[in-house]
């Protein structure tokens, strides 16, 4: 039996011998486009361009992405934000981050990542319900934030004034390569359990030296 490769879009089997049967033109066009591409490439287009049928673009993308990793290159073909695009291959982080890092001034500060992190996680958001959640005024690092591509208004509220809302863009996804917000980490991967709060409480007590003064 031929190897098969199943298109969830369509429900249909493209077979190893169709897979074969490819002009290798195609192919190599395929990886030259993805090796210059900014942004992630949508299947669609990749279709258009090389005037073949989505289901055989996504298939083939399939097949080059495992042979890659068999051969135990140093980047991958993924499909995130609903394209696909090579990448660094996660195991040489180390590497690429001190590459990246090496000489960059331009860092997200730390007030820039929490609304980032605020916005994805509960978007869409107005500004003041930002402000609820942080406490100071974000008008400043939302500003910084759109002018990086990561955040845009992409609703208006039912309310008085009709206040904008924020949510995350495509380049925001691509940046942590997920295919969709839902791939987030869930937030209670990041909140302590009962009894770490209960340790840093009792930590943080003061004991007075007074036995008659209650602890506060």
């Amino acid at each position: 039996m031929q190897n098969e490769i199943f298109d969830e879009s369509t429900g249909q089997n493209i077979s190893g011998q169709e897979m074969s049967n490819l002009d290798p033109e195609i192919v190599r066009a395929l990886e030259a486009i993805l090796l210059v591409a900014m942004e992630p490439v949508a299947p669609a287009l990749l279709a258009q361009l090389l005037e073949i049928p989505m289901t055989t673009v996504e298939a083939l993308c399939e097949r080059l992405a495992a042979t890659y990793e068999d051969a135990g290159h140093g980047f991958q073909l993924v499909k995130v934000a609903g394209g696909f695009r090579f990448q660094s291959h996660p195991e040489l982080a180390a590497y690429v981050e001190r590459f990246v890092l090496d000489g960059q001034q331009a860092r997200v500060s730390s007030a820039a990542l929490e609304t980032l992190a605020i916005i994805a996680y509960k978007q869409p958001l107005s500004r003041s319900q930002i402000a609820a959640i942080r406490g100071v005024d974000p008008e400043a690092v939302i500003r910084t934030l759109q002018n990086r591509g990561y955040i845009t208004e992409v609703d208006r509220d039912d309310g008085p004034g009709q206040a904008v809302m924020f949510g995350t863009t495509p380049l925001f996804l691509e940046r942590l390569g997920i295919a969709s917000i839902d791939n987030l980490p869930s937030i209670a991967d990041f909140v302590p359990d009962a009894s770490v709060v209960e340790a840093l409480e009792r930590g943080l007590r003061v004991v007075s030296d007074d036995p008659l003064v209650p602890e506060t």
